[in-house]
C-alpha cells in the first residue's frame, strides 16, 4: 500500500437507494479534488431502483434503466456490486457475498426496507411483493396470464392504494380487492380522501377495511373473522421490515431493527457508523421519521455533511426535517396530492385529478436529475424544509440542547405552474409561507 492510500479516509456506503446514493454523491463531489477521502458505494444491483414506480413495473409498464456506475463516473467514487452479508463494527469491516471483505473508517448504513412477509403465515410462499423490479416483474407476468379472477392487495396504505389502482386500470378484466385494517387515505383531509375513494370506486376496486389477514393460501386469503376471499394472485404491501444485519452486528437498534441515531445521524452505540433512510430510527420533535423518498434523500445529504464536519474537527449540526406533501397516483391520469404540516398531518390544501397526476410524475422523476445536479453542484442538494417548531427537540435538563430553531428553508415546488392556477379559498387570505408553493422541493416524495 502506498503512502497516499494509507492516508486516505475510507468511507463505505451500503445501499444505493434514495438515501445511500445521496450520501455517496455528496461525499465524492465535495472531496474529489482533495485526494484524502475515498468513497465506495456497495449495492446489490448496478441499476437504481425507482421504488416510486414499482407499481407501474408490476403492471408491465416500461420504465427507464438508470445505471449507477455511469452516474458516479467523474465523481471519484468507487462502486462494488454485491450483497452485504455481515458488518463488523469492531473490526470496521463489511463482508460482501461471504467471500470479500471491505474495510472502512466511516460507514454509512443505508440498507433499506422491504415488505414484511413474515408476520402472516403463507405470505412468504404465496404472495407477490414490490421489493424489487424483479419481484414486480413476476407479478406483471402473472397478471398477463390471467383471463379473469380476483387479485387481492393486502395492505390499505398508500403503496397498496397505488398498486390497486394501477392493476385495476391496466387489467379491467380482473376484480381487484384492497384489504386493510384502516380505510384507504384515513390520515388525509376529507377532500383528499373523498377523491381517493371516488377514484377507487371508478376503477372498480373493491375496498374492505377493518379486516385482518390471518393466512395466505395458494388460491385464497383467509381473514381473521373466519371468512375467505378467492385469489388468483395476492400482492402484499402491509408493513415493512429492515435487514437484521445492524442488530446482528451489535449496533443499537429499535424494536423494528432500525439503527438508533443521534441528532447528527450517527449510531448512538458506534459513532463512526451513520444510518440513513429507512434503515435509521431518526427522532424529530414530532416522533420518529417514517421512510419516504422526500425524507430519505435529505438524510443521505446530511450524513455526508456531518462526516465532513467531523473530519474537519467541527461539531456536526443536528438533522431536522419536516414533511410537506403526500402524492398518491390513482392510475396514469389521476392522482391526489395531500399537502402536509411538517409532522405529516394534513393541511387543507389538496390537488386532485390531472394536475395532481402531473405533480406526482414530476416528483417521481425528480431524484435522478437531482443526483446528476449534485455531482456538479453538491450544495444544490442541501436544501429541504426543516420543519420549524414541529421538529425541535427539547431536553428536560437543557431546553436549548437541540439549538434554536432555524427558519425552514422552503424552495419552490417542482412544477410551480401547477399551483399558480390553484385559487385561494374564498373569504380567507393565504398567509405568507402557508401555501403549497413553499412546501415542496426538488428531491421528490
Amino acid at each position: 500500500m502506498n503512502a497516499t492510500a494509507a492516508q486516505q479516509h475510507e468511507v463505505l456506503v451500503l445501499g444505493a437507494g434514495y438515501a445511500g446514493l445521496s450520501a455517496a454523491i455528496q461525499l465524492a463531489a465535495r472531496t474529489r479534488k482533495r485526494g484524502n477521502l475515498r468513497v465506495t458505494l456497495v449495492n446489490s444491483y448496478d441499476t437504481f431502483t425507482e421504488r416510486l414506480r414499482l407499481h407501474m413495473t408490476a403492471t408491465g409498464q416500461e420504465t427507464a434503466e438508470m445505471n449507477i456506475p455511469e452516474l458516479l463516473d467523474g465523481t471519484g467514487a468507487g462502486f462494488v456490486r454485491g450483497w452485504v452479508t455481515a458488518v463488523d463494527p469492531e473490526a470496521k469491516t463489511v463482508r460482501i457475498d461471504d467471500d470479500r471483505v471491505l474495510r472502512y473508517d466511516t460507514l454509512v448504513y443505508g440498507l433499506g426496507s422491504i415488505a414484511n412477509t413474515t408476520a402472516v403465515p403463507g405470505v412468504d410462499d404465496h404472495a407477490y411483493t414490490l421489493n424489487s423490479p424483479e419481484d414486480a416483474a413476476l407479478l406483471a407476468d402473472r397478471l398477463t396470464r390471467l383471463d379473469g379472477g380476483t387479485v387481492v392487495v393486502g395492505g390499505s396504505g398508500l403503496t397498496g392504494v397505488e398498486a390497486a389502482a394501477e392493476i385495476a386500470e391496466r387489467h379491467p378484466e380482473l376484480q381487484v380487492v384492497l384489504l386493510g385494517r384502516q380505510e384507504p387515505g384515513a390520515s388525509m383531509h376529507p377532500k383528499a380522501k373523498a377523491h381517493l375513494d371516488s377514484a377507487l370506486a371508478r376503477l372498480g376496486v373493491r375496498v374492505r377495511s377493518g379486516v385482518e389477514v390471518a393466512k395466505v393460501l395458494p388460491d385464497s386469503v383467509e381473514l381473521a373473522d373466519g371468512s375467505s376471499i378467492p385469489a388468483a394472485a395476492v400482492l402484499w404491501t402491509s408493513g415493512t421490515r429492515v435487514s437484521p444485519l445492524a442488530g446482528a452486528a451489535g449496533l443499537t437498534v429499535d424494536e423494528r431493527g432500525r439503527v438508533v441515531t443521534d441528532s447528527a445521524l450517527r449510531s448512538v452505540s458506534h459513532p463512526d457508523v451513520y444510518a440513513v433512510g429507512d434503515a435509521a430510527a431518526i427522532r424529530q420533535g414530532y416522533g420518529v421519521m417514517h421512510g419516504t423518498c422526500q425524507g430519505g434523500m435529505p438524510t443521505g445529504v446530511h450524513a455526508a455533511l456531518s462526516i465532513l464536519r467531523v473530519l474537519a474537527g467541527k461539531e456536526p449540526k443536528p438533522f431536522r426535517f419536516g414533511y410537506y406533501h403526500t402524492p398518491v397516483s390513482l392510475g396514469r391520469n389521476d392522482a391526489v396530492v395531500q399537502f402536509t404540516h411538517p409532522d405529516d398531518s394534513p393541511r387543507w390544501i389538496v390537488l386532485t385529478g390531472k394536475r395532481a397526476a402531473k405533480y406526482k410524475e414530476t416528483v417521481t422523476a425528480a431524484p435522478w436529475p437531482t443526483f446528476a445536479r449534485m455531482k456538479k453542484m453538491p450544495a444544490s442538494g442541501a436544501f429541504w424544509p426543516h420543519g420549524g417548531r414541529y421538529t425541535r427537540i427539547r431536553s428536560a435538563s437543557d431546553p436549548a440542547a437541540a439549538g434554536r430553531p432555524r427558519p425552514a428553508r422552503l424552495p419552490a415546488v417542482p412544477h410551480p405552474a401547477l399551483l399558480r392556477r390553484l385559487p385561494p379559498p374564498r373569504h380567507r387570505r393565504r398567509r405568507r409561507g402557508r401555501g403549497p408553493g413553499r412546501l415542496a422541493q426538488v428531491v421528490g416524495g
